[in-house]
């Protein structure tokens, strides 16, 4: 079976590995005090949430047409330049601070910025995965990725808290030098990451054929469906768990050890993820991860303490690595290079489209019906959720990663 030892030996994998990890936990750290900041230089409460609200809609309004691009232009040519204008975007904040003269408009610009270029680059950074690394190693690298991002969640907050307790724009000379060893990083990749050459169709047809080749296949059309509502119900539930602990005057050491455990248990699922991956059938292990994201929330229904929102988030993370990557490394198996990139932004921009709803999901039912119904009607939804999965039967019919039909590439056609 594949490995991490395997998969060590891929130089050019590690080395794009390497310099998303960096820039990743710079960007963790950064969206951790971008509110901090924003309150204290408005104390608004509200402003803070816009200003973060503005990197996420600039990340999600930029997602399908990146798919394009990145299905369309040298890929490593897109990443350079997604790195090198973060870079310059945290460095125009630092130098405002300091000098003393940062302010609440060049802060939310260079959130929307920043979240442009985090979604330019994600659809290209997928399809440079798919380029250097072989189809039998998927699941293993794409764990690998799961457990970046767990570590940068369970790295970041704490991290960003330590260098602005220094002073506050530190944070961002950290992330600026974070997305320059990104840029060193993607310019050291050997392997051809250009993108197919195709006769160029009308704009609209490229923005839709990623959401089309995933329509007509059941698999990913109920894993649409599936995956929104997912998201929207659990951060819903998890925004009421967080609420209903600040209502309770909780500790907020207390309140931090949730996003604690979630890292946690994400770095050890996504350790797990490649074994069971290759031993479980994708299907039965998609419906798996259905169900866990439903059974470990049940508690939270009958206690309000700190350590069941431990435990809950702990299990929840748990497999979630796990799932992640198996369907990712499906989805990349079957679809075709030239739609790699389209693919990729067209699934990450349905599953988190939704997700701007969740708190005021969640908020709403706080305030109108408290966290005990609150919680247990959202609960209820993942379990509906769930056995959308669970009858499906082109969820349940997808083999194990060896039995996998990977279609032959289509013909491309010169420009």
């Amino acid at each position: 079976m594949p490995g991490y030892r395997q998969l060590s030996r891929n130089r050019d994998f590690t080395v794009l590995w390497i310099g998303d990890t960096v820039s990743e936990l710079g960007s963790a750290l950064s969206m951790f005090v971008f509110p901090l900041i924003a309150y204290a230089l408005s104390g608004s409460a509200l402003t803070a949430a816009l200003v973060e609200a503005a990197y996420l809609g600039g990340l999600c309004a930029t997602l399908l047409p990146a798919g394009v691009l990145a299905d369309r232009v040298d890929r490593k040519r897109i990443m350079l330049v997604s790195s090198a204008t973060g870079c310059a975007a945290y460095t125009s904040l630092a130098v405002a601070g300091a000098s003393g003269h940062l302010v609440l408009p060049h802060l939310g610009a260079v959130a929307l910025v920043a979240g442009v270029a985090a979604g330019v680059f994600n659809p290209a950074q997928t399809s440079a995965i798919r380029s250097v690394v072989s189809t039998e190693d998927l699941p293993t690298a794409l764990s690998q990725n799961q457990a970046r991002q767990h570590v940068a969640s369970l790295l970041g907050g704490p991290l960003g808290g330590a260098l602005y307790a220094v002073t506050r724009w530190v944070p961002f000379a950290v992330d600026a030098v974070t997305f320059a060893i990104a840029c060193v990083t993607v310019s050291r990749v050997r392997t051809d990451l250009s993108a197919p050459h195709r006769t160029h169709e009308p704009l609209r047809q490229q923005l839709t054929e990623g959401f089309r080749f995933m329509w007509a296949r059941p698999f990913f059309r109920t894993l649409m469906a599936w995956s929104s509502m997912t998201n929207l119900v659990t951060n819903a539930i998890f925004f009421v768990v967080v609420l209903r602990m600040v209502q309770q005057d909780v500790p907020a050491a207390q309140i931090g050890l949730v996003s604690t455990a979630a890292g946690l248990g994400g770095i050890l699922g996504a350790m797990m993820a490649p074994s069971l991956i290759q031993r479980l059938p994708t299907g039965r292990l998609t419906v798996l991860i259905g169900w866990m994201c439903c059974l470990p929330l049940v508690p939270l229904a009958f206690s309000s303490s700190t350590w069941t929102a431990c435990t809950s988030t702990f299990l929840l993370l748990l497999l979630n690595p796990v799932g992640n990557a198996g369907i990712g490394s499906y989805r990349m198996a079957v679809t075709p290079d030239h739609l790699q990139g389209r693919v990729s932004s067209t699934s990450q921009f349905v599953s988190m489209s939704v997700m701007p709803l969740a708190p005021l999901l969640g908020g709403w039912l706080l305030e109108h019906e408290g966290g005990t119904f609150a919680i247990s009607v959202l609960v209820v939804a993942t379990a509906l959720l769930a056995v959308l999965l669970t009858s499906s039967r082109s969820i349940r019919s997808v083999p194990k990663p060896s039995e996998w039909a990977v279609p032959a590439e289509e013909p491309v056609l010169a420009a």
